[in-house]
């Protein structure tokens, strides 16, 4: 893949554009297309107005490698099935999409999650521990702060303030994203979840709540996917696992503590200043940093926050104030919804606040995505 150079970039949001810039930084790539569903005529503030697009088909044709960051799981699926049928390599920066069709993509064709956001720099600390000589038993997810339940007005404030969209402040805050980010990292990473809905522990002190998550693990069998909330903690991520006991002297020396469990923390998490370093990555054949694996055992349901009535619509289920994200196994959530297909979705029958929205419960427009998911379901269930 070492011939790849034309970059497209799908979304012009504050991470496409930030994505934009840094690629264009670049000796070793050239941003030549952005594709965005918005009026060219009002794009003004673009750093790249010229390389604007509408059209699809013109974009595909232009680039060698595209990266998906338009926070939109619906229309993000058709853009990829084009470039998976045009045999371009696909990067995202769109978790959501990774846990509704990425599975579906990841037997079609090449498709990762970049660095940047939290499963793509776990993925990364992930590769970086395993080559260290540990054996990860909590892939883990700092979050500050988070509200179940919080209200229209005080998600506009901080929309208005940080310049972000009010579906991904909600979604930030109600725990949804962290939900998804953790299913991701669970299924990617050949872990699992220790409860439905995730541990969650609050946190003083990581290596205590590492070393908690990691007893959890042990006691499970199995790597387990989870976040802390922490209001003092760093915006970054953590593996907690256990080292060789020979190491363990030196282990102490280098301030890791008694173990036997050690946690590595990375504090930050830079968003689109890292994701040209998976661009670089797949140009130079490194594979695959991340995506939602081929059979799954994570999902995200849709909780209702509010009792939800027959005839109800759900504009888009992520970032809304009737519906969080839950993670939930597969293996018991059969008729469960996924989060990222309520779109354009309209109730059929009554769903109480704190239950989930299954199939029966609510009529969703014909698309890709359904049908994505509804093939990947299937491959879930069926007998080894």
């Amino acid at each position: 893949m070492s011939d790849l150079k034309r970059i497209g970039i799908v979304g012009t949001g504050l991470i496409g554009k930030g994505i934009a810039v840094e690629v264009d930084r670049q000796a070793n790539m050239i941003l030549e297309s952005v594709l965005t569903r918005r009026d060219l005529g009002t794009m003004e503030d673009h750093p790249f107005p010229d390389r604007l697009t509408n059209s699809v088909e013109a974009f595909i044709e232009a680039c060698d490698l595209i990266v998906e960051c338009s926070g939109d799981v619906i229309y993000g699926t058709e853009v990829i099935a084009r470039a998976v049928e045009a045999a371009i390599p696909v990067v995202t920066m769109n978790a959501e999409l990774q846990v509704t069709t990425g599975s579906y993509f990841a037997k079609k064709g090449f498709i990762t999650e970049a660095e940047g956001d939290q499963p793509g720099c776990l993925a990364a600390l992930h590769e970086n521990m395993i080559d260290m000589g540990f054996e990860p038993l909590v892939y883990g997810n700092i979050k500050g702060f988070m509200k179940l339940d919080p209200t229209r007005e005080d998600m506009t404030y901080w929309s208005n303030r940080n310049g972000v969209r009010l579906d991904m402040t909600t979604s930030f805050t109600d725990g949804t994203k962290v939900q998804i980010e953790q299913a991701l990292v669970a299924n990617g990473l050949q872990a699992g979840i220790a409860v439905d809905g995730l541990l969650a522990p609050y946190a003083e002190d990581l290596n205590e709540a590492g070393a908690l998550l990691a007893e959890e693990a042990d006691r499970l069998g199995h790597p387990i996917s989870d976040f802390v909330l922490a209001p003092k903690g760093p915006p970054g991520v953590f593996i907690t696992g256990k080292h060789d006991e020979r190491q363990q002297k030196t282990l102490r020396y280098l301030k890791m503590g008694e173990g036997p469990y050690y946690t590595v923390l990375q504090n930050h998490h830079l968003c689109h200043l890292e994701v040209v370093k998976t661009i670089k990555r797949v140009i130079n054949g490194g594979g695959v940093l991340l995506n939602n694996g081929l059979k799954p055992q994570v999902g995200v349901g849709a909780v209702a926050k509010h009792t939800l009535y027959p005839g109800e619509r759900i504009d888009k289920g992520v970032g809304s104030f009737q519906v969080r994200g839950k993670a939930v196994k597969l293996a018991d959530y059969h008729d469960h919804v996924p989060i990222g297909l309520l779109v354009d979705a309209v109730m059929k029958r009554q769903v109480d606040p704190g239950e989930m929205v299954t199939f029966a419960d609510v009529e969703l427009p014909e698309s890709l995505a359904l049908s994505a998911w509804l093939e990947t379901i299937e491959m879930v269930h069926m007998p080894i």
